[in-house]
């Protein structure tokens, strides 16, 4: 049938513009979601590039070092710090094997330790010295292993923390520790000194007034000597009996012989006075070594009152009370240094009263030795209760305290196992020190 050519009809122009719409609605629609699509891609690259400078400015800013190695031990990235420990910039290091960084004693162990993340997974730390070169660093090593999808390790990730810096922070750090113990201990003893030089009138007064009686009674003992001898004497030239009697008279003797008796009995008790303060001061001075022994609470709180007592100026005395004897363990000389202060505090604060009263209570308290403080002065406000052990913290003016002698008398409290607190008074001040019994120490 021969071909018929024309104008298209009207069916076929319906049909015709049916199909170009609907392939212009297509394009537009694929354009549409070819520019959304363009714009995620567009904003995701802008946020990987994001991630890149974050990663970028940590490996940059890190002190530690930092290495990415890939499979083969390849490095993939590396921190601005290696990049100064080795002398050579990063991208120079990329693709070059992360053993060589270690110096060849440390190599070993790197790969030992590698080898074993890939069947363990836990991450490895060790000791290692970092650089190649003829003086390695030490560093603190810690590898994690990099895993993918599958959980299949691809790589690790080494963190390297310099210890060279650390030990010598270490060393200074230890240095300041033995020097603060050093000052700790010489403010201890600065302050038992203080607390003995405040003692030197009454100490000087009570050895002054026994070798006084002495020195008299020896210079008594000079003179009756003496006359015996000028008796004896005629007694040896074969002078009559008449003459001796007559002698006998003219120089008293029967009352210098009782004389005599009476000054040796003097010049004995002055000695023995002497003896006991310098037996008292030996407990207070010899005792306070490093040694730990025996004693008896009680009567290390009388010496240390008597001698406090001695040197203070206020005629103030302190009154005992409770139990007798409380034997305990640890350092005396140390110990009757806390009594020591909690007493001088204590004339201290009712120095000006009228009737000035100090008195210690002792007691046994659940396997503790307790010794309790008090006096009837003004008080601690309360406003500074809480700061009283505080160190040079002090209420007294200037000049008359320290403020270091409650917060020394603290720590020697701790040392021994027991504490030294504060026990609050609408009069006077109180103070409660608790040692452990010998039985329980």
């Amino acid at each position: 049938m021969p071909l018929k050519i024309g104008a298209p009809n009207a069916q076929d122009r319906t049909f015709s513009d049916q199909a170009w719409g609907e392939v212009l609605e297509a394009v537009d629609k694929a354009y549409a979601e070819l520019v959304t699509y363009q714009e995620r891609l567009e904003r995701q690259n802008e946020e990987l590039h994001e991630f890149q400078r974050f990663v970028a400015s940590i490996l940059s800013s890190v002190s530690d070092i930092m290495i990415v190695v890939g499979r083969g031990n390849r490095i993939e990235e590396v921190s601005a710090s290696l990049s100064n420990l080795t002398g050579q910039r990063g991208d120079a290091l990329i693709g070059s094997d992360a053993t060589d960084l270690f110096s060849p004693e440390s190599r070993d162990r790197f790969n030992q330790e590698l080898e074993a993340l890939r069947f363990s997974r836990d991450p490895a730390r060790f000791e290692a010295l970092l650089g190649a070169g003829g003086d390695p660093e030490p560093y603190d090593i810690s590898i994690t292993a990099r895993v993918d999808d599958r959980g299949r390790m691809i790589g690790a990730v080494i963190v390297g923390r310099p210890l060279g810096e650390l030990r010598r922070a270490y060393q200074e750090l230890e240095d300041s520790h033995r020097s603060l113990k050093e000052a700790q201990a010489q403010l201890v003893r600065n302050e038992k000194l203080a607390s003995l030089g405040r003692l030197l009138a009454g100490v000087a007064h009570e050895l002054n007034n026994p070798i006084s009686f002495v020195y008299a009674n020896a210079h008594a003992l000079e003179k009756y000597i003496g006359r015996f001898e000028a008796y004896f004497e005629r007694v040896e030239a074969g002078a009559p009996r008449e003459e001796l009697v007559a002698l006998r008279q003219e120089l008293k003797l029967e009352r210098e012989l009782r004389n005599l008796r009476g000054a040796i009995d003097g010049a004995r008790d002055g000695a023995e006075r002497v003896r006991d303060i310098v037996a008292d001061l030996r407990r207070l001075t010899v005792a306070g070594g490093v040694s730990v022994e025996s004693f008896d609470l009680v009567e290390a709180a009388r010496v240390a009152a008597r001698w406090v007592c001695r040197g203070s100026k206020t005629g103030a005395e302190v009154r005992f009370e409770g139990s007798q004897t409380l034997r305990i363990l640890g350092n005396q000389g140390h110990v009757q240094q806390i009594i020591m202060n909690l007493i001088q505090n204590a004339i201290d604060a009712v120095e000006g009263q009228t009737d000035p009263d100090i008195w210690i209570e002792a007691a046994e308290e659940d396997g503790m030795a307790v010794l309790k403080i008090t006096d009837n002065g003004p008080g601690i406000p309360s406003s500074a209760a809480a700061s009283i052990f505080d160190p040079f913290f002090t209420t007294k003016p200037v000049g008359k305290g320290t403020g270091l002698g409650l917060s020394i008398s603290n720590k020697i409290a701790e040392e021994h196992g027991g504490r030294l607190h504060h026990v609050p008074r609408e009069d006077g001040t109180s103070f409660r020190l608790e040692l452990p019994l010998e039985k329980t120490a």
